[in-house]
């Protein structure tokens, strides 16, 4: 097996983390094949496959699919608290009879 093509193990993880690194994986022009599979249903791992053009190694390809997540991660939990931020300035808090 060459350093342009791994399979790696997602220990404690399922489908939503598999196919997240899966899809960012596919945007990559550099990798030429990139699926998941999980083991059995019972077992918590994902077996993640790359296979890259030749012009990045698996591992870095990977490292930059695991980094573009956390770019995803941090851009919604950023707006999210934007958002609730915004709606919480626009309305009014309630009053005390209100709460009951």
């Amino acid at each position: 097996m060459s350093v342009y093509e791994k399979t790696f193990t997602l220990k404690d993880e399922d489908h939503t983390m598999g196919n997240s690194v899966r899809y960012m994986l596919n945007k990559n022009p550099q990798v030429s094949l990139a699926g998941y599979s999980v083991p059995h249903p019972m077992e918590r791992s994902v077996n993640v496959r790359v296979q890259t053009t030749g012009e990045v190694t698996a591992t870095a390809a990977m490292r930059d699919a695991l980094l573009d997540i956390i770019s995803v991660c941090d851009h919604v939990h950023d707006t999210f608290d934007t958002k609730v931020a915004e709606f919480k300035a626009k309305t009014p808090a309630p009053m005390e009879a209100d709460k009951k």
